[in-house]
């Protein structure tokens, strides 16, 4: 009981973090790239703070800059602009006191957990035997004991990451920076971690002053950060700043918890999609790889019982144990598409969804190829070409290299993938993966 109660004084003692010490300071930093209609931002306008003895989410989808902006935190990245100042000093690549925590464990396969733990330290020029000394408390510190010999192959993937803390934490950092490190991990195995590292956190057992902790898992944020800073997608804007004002520990059944989360939910749906709305697709943008399965799947599941056309995002969520990255991307498809419109955390169907939901195969099929001849570009483009030309045939390159006047290499090729699947799916038009060629062939209209 007596353990309980410092826990949650400790929790409390960390969500006061107004007045204490300044660790770090995002000013106005702005990051894109070049392209031939001019700069693509990456994050436009980034500010924040962190300050000692608080925990700060980063919660944001695809798209947002959430990994980026981490980077150019720890030095590894230079912004386009703005500053980045670390303990009242600017930013003059990787600073001391500064400690990441991967999403993949990013070990020496060849090296043993002990060694692991070392290597940073080796880095660094310390003493053999300091060096010792200080990983085996750290593998101590973090549950890892006993392990010391075991080699990365041997351990789990929590016990993986694991040892990517301890890694972390031997370097005494004053920071820690975490790139969603248990988003590669099965659930169980990733609410473990996350407890187990709270309870050292609230307990004062890490040399930590400040963590920053990049998410898309919108109840993992609720669950650990005392503030959560919500990002918008291409590019990455700060939109919203949230407290969260409970002790630990953290109960994630209590109707306030709930509440935060939908109003976390609502945030993050709210600006984006209202935009997207008003302004439509363009030929340049990103769309995100979403199968024909799944917009069908969705589709069928809020037109039937208990939703019947309009569902509350985190229970939609919950219910299909999808993560952010997984759900809104599918729900922003259907809005594009005009199949539902997304707003405040909820997803309404649109009449003609409902229509979708209860016809046939085929009929389906002519429906998705209306919407999307009428709301992609980049569909319409395609199927445009393909007619004027004599052939009707045209390289995958005539359209790729179009997109990447707009979007990096990456995301041109996943856009015109996926609208590859939707043409498929819709038949029309064919695609060849061998040749590279799109064609009427074999498609009637």
């Amino acid at each position: 009981m007596q353990d309980n109660q410092n826990t949650l004084n400790a929790g409390a003692q960390h969500t006061k973090a107004e007045g204490r010490k300044e660790i770090l300071a995002v000013k106005n930093v702005n990051h894109g790239y070049d392209k031939t209609h001019g700069e693509v931002l990456i994050l436009d306008d980034v500010n924040l703070t962190l300050r000692e003895g608080e925990i700060v989410g980063l919660l944001g989808r695809s798209g947002s800059g959430k990994s980026t902006l981490l980077r150019i935190i720890s030095g590894l990245i230079t912004p386009s602009s703005g500053n980045v100042d670390y303990l009242g000093q600017p930013l003059n690549g990787p600073a001391q006191g500064v400690a990441m925590v991967f999403q993949t464990f990013a070990l020496f396969p060849w090296l043993t957990v002990l060694q692991n733990v070392e290597a940073g330290l080796e880095a660094l020029g310390v003493a053999a035997g300091e060096r010792r000394k200080r990983a085996l408390a750290a593998i101590d510190l973090i549950g890892l004991d006993g392990f010391e010999n075991a080699y990365p192959r041997e351990l789990s993937g929590g016990m993986r990451q694991r040892v990517g803390f301890a890694r972390a934490l031997v370097v005494d950092p004053t920071l820690l920076l975490m790139d969603e490190p248990f988003s590669a991990l099965d659930v169980l195995t990733a609410e473990t971690l996350r407890t187990d590292l709270l309870d050292l956190w609230n307990k004062g057992q890490m040399p930590i002053k400040s963590i920053l902790i990049v998410t898309h898992n919108i109840e993992e944020a609720v669950f650990m950060c005392d503030r959560i800073l919500v990002l918008s997608s291409n590019p990455g804007r700060v939109i919203a700043e949230i407290k969260v004002p409970f002790p630990h520990p953290r109960n994630r059944l209590d109707p306030q918890f709930r509440r935060l989360v939908d109003d976390v939910y609502a945030k993050m749906t709210a600006r984006p999609n209202s935009e997207t709305v008003k302004k439509g697709l363009k030929l340049g943008t990103r769309l995100p790889h979403v199968s024909t399965n799944l917009i069908a799947g969705l589709i069928e599941t809020l037109a039937g019982e208990p939703y019947f056309g309009r569902a509350d995002m985190p229970d939609i969520a919950r219910t299909l144990h999808l993560e952010v990255d997984d759900l809104f991307p599918i729900a922003e498809v259907l809005q594009s598409l005009g199949f539902a419109d997304v707003r405040e955390g909820d997803i309404f169907l649109t009449p003609q969804a409902r229509i979708f939901a209860d016809i046939d195969t085929q009929q389906r099929k002519v429906m998705f190829a209306e919407h999307l001849l009428r709301f992609v570009p980049l569909a319409a483009l395609i199927k445009t070409v393909l007619d004027d030309r004599p052939g009707h045939r045209a390289p995958r390159v005539r359209f790729e290299q179009e997109l990447e006047d707009f979007l990096s290499d990456g995301a041109a090729k996943e856009t015109l993938d996926t609208v590859v699947n939707w043409g498929r799916y819709a038949e029309i038009f064919s695609y060849n993966d061998q040749t590279e060629y799109f064609s009427l062939e074999d498609v009637e209209f």
